[in-house]
């Protein structure tokens, strides 16, 4: 659970719901590996609910990339009335994978836009916020980034224990200005938030 947060009692209630359809679906679509299910909370509603508090007070568009099993995408949706955000969108090729992110939509009230195309395909968005969470490495992510963001807006990234050494190889391609914000959920990982993004 999620406890010493300031989430809503009725927040915690969707996530709880969207924690039940994804153990429902994941043995049909394997949304996320079956040894993390039995720490389901703490590894992705957990991990994907501190870049909402990080994303905390953000106006716009929110654009999450690969939306796989819905973190953070979903929870963000979830949380999209509590952070302040406009709108978000997942993008998510896996047309499996987006019958699931519709179902959780549906079934926990929130409310986003399922792009189901490939991020280099789908149609450049100008998102204020730009998500993704096991995805790529950060070279690749801020090719994606590159497309859908606006001039202004910025990445959260959650990386895990190498992120120093992603950051170095990024910026043979990239330049970029971030902050490594340490994770309340795994020792050495932190979100990346990542900003001025331009090619080397």
């Amino acid at each position: 659970m999620i406890e010493g947060s300031d989430v809503s009692r009725e927040t915690i209630e969707r996530l709880e719901h969207f924690a039940t359809l994804l153990i429902k679906w994941n043995p049909k679509i394997n949304l996320v590996s079956k040894a993390s299910l039995e720490n389901l909370w703490e590894r992705h509603i957990r991990d994907s609910v501190q870049v909402a508090q990080i994303a905390l007070g953000a106006r716009g568009h929110l654009v999450d990339l690969g939306s796989g099993g819905g973190f953070p995408g979903v929870v963000l949706a979830i949380m999209r009335d509590e952070i302040g955000l406009d709108k978000v969108t997942l993008i998510e090729s896996d047309q499996r994978k987006c019958a699931f992110l519709r179902s959780a939509l549906r079934e926990t009230g929130a409310s986003a836009e399922i792009i189901s195309q490939r991020i280099e395909l789908s149609p450049p968005q100008s998102a204020d916020l730009v998500s993704a969470r096991a995805l790529a490495d950060l070279a690749a992510l801020l090719g994606h980034a590159e497309r859908h963001l606006a001039p202004t807006g910025l990445c959260l990234f959650p990386k895990g224990r190498s992120w120093e050494k992603e950051v170095a190889e990024a910026r043979e391609q990239w330049h970029f200005e971030h902050e490594a914000i340490p994770s309340k959920t795994e020792a050495g990982a932190v979100i990346l938030r990542i900003g001025e993004i331009k090619r080397v």
